[in-house]
């Protein structure tokens, strides 16, 4: 149970970061829901999105700044799903050194944002006219005290009292103002076109309308006006009280949100707006496209809900360690959709300042790049892949050869290298044509890469000449055992739709000595250990130089 349950009208208490602390029955009969539901949840959850960005961009920056805030227009959005137009004031408090904020909303009940006065400041108006007509001094100094301009008319439209900003509007004084008539001082043009409500107002009839009105210094602004009968005993109208606003500054605001709205709405990218805990506040229609989580599957809660696990802390320490240094960050991101499918994302994060310099929110935008870093994968794989057997080609291998013996002349490793050549290959293409080539050669890529450890590399050079790495060779045995079951490997049938095929292999062999070999050197030593393999009868290895 709240304190402020006994007062009629919607209150909020949250956290210096907008998390709800507690909210009146008031409240809670219009958002739906107990206390316990909404206890740490983001106050932006009780507005539609307008008014989330309202709030974030320009409310809260004036809480930091003032400490309070008042007549401000946002929307509040019922269980129901309607928007309730109302009227919010905040004033900041503190007790035993923490900051709460207290935000009362008055309801204006009107039908289109920023149609109507400030309810709260026109209720306490109309209620110390009522209560005060006859007391002239206690009145002037009450409404001279409010913004809004006050003037009472009698029936027949002289004024009988007006405040000083009413008189400031029109470059007059309270005192010039009083047994002034209406046309004279509204001119023809301005008292035509009020003339309908003023009639109205006599009537017995509480009008409230706009209009752009001219003030003394020449300038056009735009008003809202509000004429309130005033009864007698008896209940005749005996005159109108007039409560003008100026609202030209809501209006603008009120563009501005629509603006704002409108193109968050629209852009293609996903955006996400977060506070410092990376709590989500607000999501656009893309990042539902983007992400399958709707808006109110992912406000409030963790931004982690994306993660993908697919990077360590470490990344997101180093991310948040630059984004609050530089205040953006810009890189690809593996995320999660909701369907637990993992995509790439180019994310921009760019932080957001209140005045005084203090980070408030993170604003996310991102698209999904997935099918691009496929194709750039793809390729990087055509790149250094052979594109029949898959197998690494000669560049990867040339390039994989260079990085092992850079490694080799610094540590104490031996490497070696096996030359192989397809006996009989020939034969086998000549008699049944490319396709069945095509089939032995992935068949002894297939086996090739079967013998070997996870640490080795079997490669394709070209045609029918293969090359094998092994990382970590430990003897001439071990090699020699690697190169026997590499041929026994190769020489095993091969089932085609021809019948069974034999291809045989001969191999030679090099192993890396010294630090002043190239890979160019070490794959010439081990191409002419092949040939040394040929000539002594094929379907054996050869050593080419020194031994391991």
């Amino acid at each position: 149970m709240s304190a402020f349950d006994p007062i009629p009208c919607p209150i909020l208490v949250t956290d210096e970061g907008g998390k709800v602390i507690s909210l009146n029955q008031c409240l809670l009969d219009l958002a739906g829901g107990a206390l316990a539901d909404w206890a740490t949840r983001p106050m932006e959850a009780l507005f539609p999105m307008p008014s989330r960005i309202f709030l974030q961009t320009h409310v809260w920056p004036m809480l930091m700044r003032d400490g309070r805030i008042q007549e401000i227009r946002l929307q509040l959005l019922a269980a129901t799903g309607n928007r309730m137009p109302v009227y919010v004031n905040c004033q900041k408090t503190s007790q035993a050194g923490v900051d709460h904020y207290t935000w009362l909303f008055f309801i204006t009940f009107e039908r289109s944002l920023y149609e109507q006065e400030l309810l709260a400041a026109r209720k306490r108006t109309d209620e110390l006219l009522a209560q005060t007509i006859e007391n002239e001094r206690y009145i002037r100094t009450i409404t001279d005290g409010i913004p809004n301009m006050v003037a009472y008319w009698d029936n027949d439209l002289v004024c009988q009292f007006a405040n000083q900003p009413y008189a400031q509007w029109f470059g007059l004084s309270p005192q010039n103002l009083f047994g002034i008539s209406m046309a004279t001082l509204l001119g023809a043009p301005l008292f035509k076109q009020t003339q309908p409500h003023i009639q109205a107002a006599l009537a017995g009839k509480t009008q409230e309308f706009e209009r752009m009105t001219p003030a003394a210094d020449g300038s056009t602004v735009h008003s809202l006006a509000n004429y309130i009968p005033d009864r007698d005993a008896s209940g005749l109208v005996k005159g109108f009280f007039s409560v003008v606003t100026n609202i030209s500054a809501l209006r603008q605001a009120d563009t501005a949100i629509r603006l704002s709205a409108s193109v968050f709405e629209a852009t293609s990218e996903g955006i996400m707006v977060t506070d410092t805990q990376s709590i989500i506040l607000s999501v656009n229609q893309a990042f539902t496209r983007l992400t399958g989580y709707r808006s109110d599957e992912v406000v409030g809660r963790n931004a982690k809900i994306l993660n993908s696990g697919r990077h360590n802390s470490l990344f997101f320490h180093d991310l948040y360690a630059e984004l609050r240094a530089s205040g953006q960050w810009k890189g690809q991101v593996w995320s999660k959709r909701k369907n637990d499918q993992v995509f790439l994302e180019e994310l921009s994060i760019s932080s957001i300042h209140d005045e005084a310099g203090t980070i408030t929110h993170y604003v996310g935008v991102f698209e999904d790049i997935t099918n691009r870093w496929d194709k750039e994968q793809q390729i990087q794989r055509m790149a250094f892949h052979d594109p029949l057997t898959d197998l690494p080609n000669r560049a990867s291998f040339m390039l994989l050869l260079k990085q092992l013996i850079a490694i080799a002349s610094r540590e104490t490793r031996q490497i070696a290298l096996l030359f192989l050549d397809l006996d009989g290959f020939k034969a086998v293409n000549d008699r049944w044509g490319h396709d069945m080539g095509d089939h032995v050669l992935k068949t002894v890529a297939t086996r090739l890469s079967e013998q070997l450890r996870d640490a080795d590399t079997a490669a394709r050079l070209g045609g029918d000449e293969f090359v094998v790495l092994l990382n970590q060779a430990d003897s001439h045995e071990s090699v020699s055992k690697v190169a026997a079951r590499l041929i026994a490997a190769v020489n095993a049938p091969i089932n085609s739709h021809a019948g069974s095929l034999q291809v045989g292999t001969s191999i030679g062999i090099a192993v890396f000595r010294n630090d002043e070999q190239t890979p160019e050197q070490l794959l010439k030593e081990a191409d002419s250990a092949m040939y040394l393999a040929k000539k002594a009868g094929k379907n054996s290895f050869s050593f080419g130089l020194a031994k391991a």
